[in-house]
Parts: C-alpha cells; sequence; structure tokens
C-alpha cells in the first residue's frame, strides 16, 4: 500500500483546479456588467453571458459522468482542461475582434470543460489519501473553490469596468471600451496558461494520480445518457430535487450577475458613499474619492456575497451536526426570501447591505438539497445526481428572466424573482421534512 504521503502534491494540484473553477464561475459576475458597456446590451442580452455559461451544465453533465466511466479520472481531467484552453482561446479571439457572439460560444465552451473536471476532480479529491481523511480533504478542496469565488469578482471589476457605466444617460468611450477589452483579453490569456500548466503536470504525474483514483460507476456509459434520464424523472423526489437545484442556482447566479446594477443605482448606492463606512466594505476596498458606488466598486463589493456563501458553509457544516437538515434549509431558504423581499418593498441604501447578505444563506442549499434528494429519490444514485446536476442550468434561465423584469422595471423590482424561488425551496425543505429518508445519505456531495 503506497503512502499517503506520495499523493500531497496530486492532491495540491486537484486543489487548485477546485479554485480554478470558482475563479473562473465567479468572473461571469464583472464580466455581464462589462459586456453591458462595452456593447451597449440591455439586460436580458447581459444576462446571455450567464445563460450560455450555465446552460453547458445541463448539456454536459451526463456525457462528462459517460467520458469518466470510459477514460477514469485523469483522463478526464485533461480532457476537460484542454476544453477550457478551447474556451479561453475563444473568448481572447472574442475580445480582439469585439464579437459579442463568439464572446458566449467562449463561455459555453468554457463551462463544458468545468462540468467534466467537476464531475472527475470531486471524487478525486476525497481518493487521494488516507480513507479517514477523505471527507476532510473534500471539504478542504471545497473551500479553495470559495475562495476563488471571493476573489473572482474583485480581480474581473479591477480588469474588465474601468471607466465602464451603464446607467442611462452614459456613454461609455472608446478608451474604456478598449482597456475593458484588453482586460478580458489579459484575464483569460493568464487563465489559458493556468490551465495549460495544470494539464502539463496531470500529464506527468498521471500514473501517481490514477492509481489513487476511484473506480468510475459505469452506469451512464452502460445504460445511455436517455437512459438515465428516463428513470429520474419516473421519480417523485428526483423531479421535485432537480427543481429545487434549478431554482436554488437560477436564483444565487442570478442575484450576483445583477448585483453590479443593483449597487450601482441611483436608488441604492449609486449616489452614495455610505457602503464605505461599513468596516468590513472600508477594510477590502478602497474608494475611488468620487461621491457614490462606480460600477466597477460594485462590483468588486460583489464578492462579499460570495464571501458570505463562504462563511455559510462553516456555519452551515457545524449547525447540520445538531440540527436536522430539512429543518435548517427551511430556515435559510426561508430567511433568504425575506431578505428579498426587504429589498423589494424597502429598497434605499439599507437594501444594498441586505442583498449582500443574502449570499450567507445561499451557503448550504445545493448540499444540502443534494443530500435530501438523494435520500428520498426512487431512481439509483447515478440516475438522480446526473438529474441534479444537469438541474444546474437554472443558472442559465433564471437569470435571463430577473434580466427582462429589471429592463422593463427596475433592479429592486427584479428581486421578487429569487424571492420567489426562495419561497419554493422553502416548501421543498418543510415536505422534504414530513418524508422519512429511505436511502443511506451519501458521503460526499459536490458543489457547483
Amino acid at each position: 500500500m503506497k503512502s499517503p504521503a506520495r499523493y500531497g502534491p496530486a492532491y495540491a494540484a486537484v486543489t487548485t483546479l477546485f479554485f480554478a473553477w470558482g475563479f473562473i464561475t465567479s468572473l461571469i459576475d464583472p464580466l455581464v456588467a462589462a459586456v453591458k458597456g462595452i456593447f451597449s446590451l440591455t439586460d436580458v442580452q447581459a444576462q446571455l453571458s450567464a445563460f450560455a455559461f450555465f446552460i453547458a451544465y445541463g448539456v454536459m453533465s451526463f456525457p462528462a459522468a459517460a467520458l469518466l466511466s470510459r477514460f477514469k479520472s485523469v483522463p478526464t481531467i485533461m480532457i476537460a482542461l484542454t476544453t477550457m484552453i478551447g474556451g479561453c482561446l475563444l473568448m481572447l479571439v472574442a475580445a480582439n475582434i469585439q464579437n459579442y457572439s463568439l464572446v458566449l460560444g467562449g463561455l459555453f465552451v468554457l463551462a463544458g470543460g468545468i462540468t467534466a473536471l467537476q464531475v472527475a476532480a470531486n471524487p478525486l479529491a476525497a481518493a487521494l489519501g488516507s480513507p479517514e481523511g477523505s471527507h476532510f480533504r473534500l471539504t478542504f478542496s471545497q473551500a479553495f473553490n470559495s475562495l476563488g469565488t471571493f476573489i473572482g469578482p474583485i480581480i474581473g471589476a479591477s480588469m474588465f469596468l474601468e471607466g465602464i457605466e451603464v446607467k442611462p444617460g452614459m456613454e461609455v468611450t472608446e478608451a474604456a471600451r478598449a482597456e475593458a477589452l484588453a482586460g478580458i483579453d489579459a484575464a483569460y490569456f493568464w487563465l489559458s496558461g493556468m490551465i495549460a500548466a495544470l494539464l502539463v503536470f496531470f500529464f506527468l504525474s498521471r500514473k501517481l494520480v490514477g492509481e489513487a483514483a476511484p473506480d468510475a460507476s459505469n452506469e451512464v456509459a452502460r445504460r445511455g445518457v436517455f437512459s438515465m434520464l428516463a428513470e429520474a424523472t419516473q421519480s417523485k423526489w428526483a423531479l421535485l430535487g432537480g427543481m429545487a437545484i434549478f431554482l436554488y442556482v437560477g436564483a444565487e447566479v442570478a442575484i450576483g450577475t445583477q448585483m453590479a446594477f443593483f449597487l450601482n443605482a441611483d436608488s441604492i448606492w449609486g449616489q452614495s458613499d455610505a457602503a464605505f463606512t461599513f468596516p468590513l466594505i472600508s477594510w477590502l476596498f478602497t474608494s475611488d474619492g468620487i461621491p457614490g458606488i462606480s460600477l466597477q466598486e460594485a462590483a468588486a463589493i460583489t464578492a462579499i456575497y460570495w464571501g458570505g456563501a463562504m462563511v455559510g458553509r462553516l456555519i452551515g457544516s457545524a449547525l447540520l451536526a445538531k440540527v436536522n437538515a430539512a429543518l435548517l434549509l427551511a430556515v435559510f431558504t426561508g430567511g433568504a426570501a425575506l431578505m428579498c423581499l426587504y429589498v423589494f418593498a424597502v429598497g434605499g441604501i439599507s437594501a444594498g447591505f441586505v442583498a449582500l447578505a443574502i449570499g450567507l444563506f445561499n451557503s448550504i442549499m445545493f448540499p444540502v438539497i443534494f443530500s435530501l434528494t438523494l435520500e428520498r429519490s426512487t431512481a439509483s444514485s447515478e440516475a438522480t445526481s446526473g438529474f441534479l446536476c444537469t438541474a444546474i442550468i437554472g443558472g442559465a434561465f433564471v437569470p435571463l428572466l430577473v434580466g427582462l423584469v429589471s429592463g422593463h422595471s427596475s433592479y429592486i423590482t427584479a428581486f421578487i424573482v429569487p424571492a420567489a424561488c426562495y419561497l419554493i425551496l422553502c416548501w421543498f425543505a418543510l415536505s422534504a421534512r414530513k418524508v422519512q429518508a429511505t436511502n443511506a445519505a451519501p458521503k460526499t456531495v459536490s458543489n457547483h
């Protein structure tokens, strides 16, 4: 038996993958704000960036599982990384020829690679070391994923949004547009380099990592994608869980991608420096000295929304050891719904702080919904898990609806959409509490 210490470098590389896809995913928030100004888009058109990215989860989840079952972890990771490099290169071309359609294509390819990466990397992180440390390793890796989602908006805001404004009556200068495009070009250039370095590492260490990799289930490859989907749709709880994942991811992504526009609105922080009186914001961010929160500052401050999810996972993990999971989910989803309704009904400066705090309540939703569904679904775990991962396409569709509402009313009014999502999720949690689990709880649950 090989020493777990041998797997240290491989585990570090896998953990870097978690950070990378968290960072890349959270770049969508400042990118949505940037493309709206660069290409003079409506809210709905700008939200197509999120649509192109998250629709890949629906298209690629089952095929990625089939790829893993056929080629195992390391080849799947290498294929995923190569696909991600291709997506980054498409983004470089799109920035240089100023083509928004190609931006959408690049985001789809990039997210397709990330989907395959997640399918392979989650079980691999758990397996690279002693069996008794598997839960710690996966949790530790996912913490780096959260760190990536926190840093992404800050870096993206500084690179994409210098001089970019989208308020009515304000025009983006050619110099600001060129600088934003150059920032997008630079960001995805460096990302492609980082991903290429990881690809080289996994190629050189493929034997070592392959020895530790767990055997993937060949259910998807053996039975086929459509057979697995058909099985999942025969289970009431698989369908309910899919709906819940759809609504949760949709609400979380919609709030994140609209947060910069929301905070920048004159009715929130656009005409006020009140945000910089708050200790956390004044400690993390520096004001540009111009009264009010600019779009660039608002996009950077969005990091607090994602950072709240990181903190909430730590708090939620401790609470889940003592509190019924369905009950805790009901409390968190109900709390998020109330906060959205506060933003919708009250608005003003305080609404900015409340909106950022919603991230804290998002924290436990994905893993708890996932586990509650697996425990109650009558379909196989492979079919149920694949269906739930496919339901992440909520991140593609709900932001479009939110963009449609904000475009016809306001960013404040648009919070009624995620409020409705969270209320339905609260009903799901209360319903799950009434139904006894029929399957053993899963040992590990992947993050999105």
